[in-house]
């Protein structure tokens, strides 16, 4: 298990709220061996992947259970967008149908109801694959702090599903993102979409967390998973 760090960065020097998922989604690209033609998007949200991919495809298949983020994705005649849960079994029997040679996942599988039965359902498939999943290491001074346990599932936990599956490359990144104030921080929580819209503290609390938090950054860690 190769596990390596990258530099923080304000997070007030990016344009948007996804400053972490587009660095993630950067790094997810630069693992894909070759050009795949026909690409399956697990998780696509508002088109993060396609948007960053340079070369030129014949399709991509963009898989969501958000139909807002289904709208903002792009879409063209090499484009193709359908609704879908990925713990739904009937998804995957119905991209059984479609033509991909590549399968792809940022920053969403981490949100599987049951993420062995997600990676039973995606070995079936049978194409290559790479993803990249947030650990329960994300935010973890956070939880600490706040008495919590995490939501997420552990780098450990997706290691071993991986093994019992696809016996990829597997490396693990920690991400730092630095704020200039606590408000600012917990805006980013809010917006960005890491949290999965979850809200496990009453406004009491949070006050109390925004007090006592004792860093200036939030952590993210990140299983990256590649054949």
């Amino acid at each position: 298990m190769k596990i390596s760090s990258e530099f923080s960065k304000y997070a007030n020097h990016y344009n948007s709220n996804n400053a972490i998922q587009e660095r993630v989604a950067e790094k997810l690209l630069s693992l894909i061996k070759g050009k795949p033609q026909y690409i399956l998007d697990l998780g696509c949200g508002s088109g993060a992947l396609a948007k960053k991919i340079e070369w030129k495809y014949e399709k991509l298949i963009g898989v969501d259970f958000a139909p807002g983020m289904l709208e903002l994705h792009p879409k063209n005649e090499n484009i193709e967008c359908i609704y879908g849960n990925f713990n739904d079994i009937n998804l995957f029997d119905t991209l059984l149908t479609y033509k991909f040679d590549y399968i792809l996942s940022a920053s969403a599988l981490q949100w599987s109801e049951d993420i062995d039965v997600t990676f039973k359902y995606i070995n079936k498939l049978n194409r290559p694959i790479s993803f990249a999943i947030f650990t329960s290491n994300t935010f973890a001074t956070l939880y600490k702090v706040a008495s919590l346990h995490p939501l997420l599932p552990s780098k450990e936990e997706i290691f071993s599903l991986q093994q019992k599956y696809f016996n990829a490359n597997y490396e693990v990144v920690n991400y730092k993102l630095e704020f200039e104030s606590v408000r600012e921080m917990f805006r980013y929580i809010k917006r960005s979409g890491v949290s999965g819209s979850r809200n496990v503290l009453s406004y009491k609390d949070m006050k109390k967390l925004m007090k006592e938090y004792p860093l200036n950054y939030l952590e993210f860690e990140v299983a990256f998973i590649s054949t």
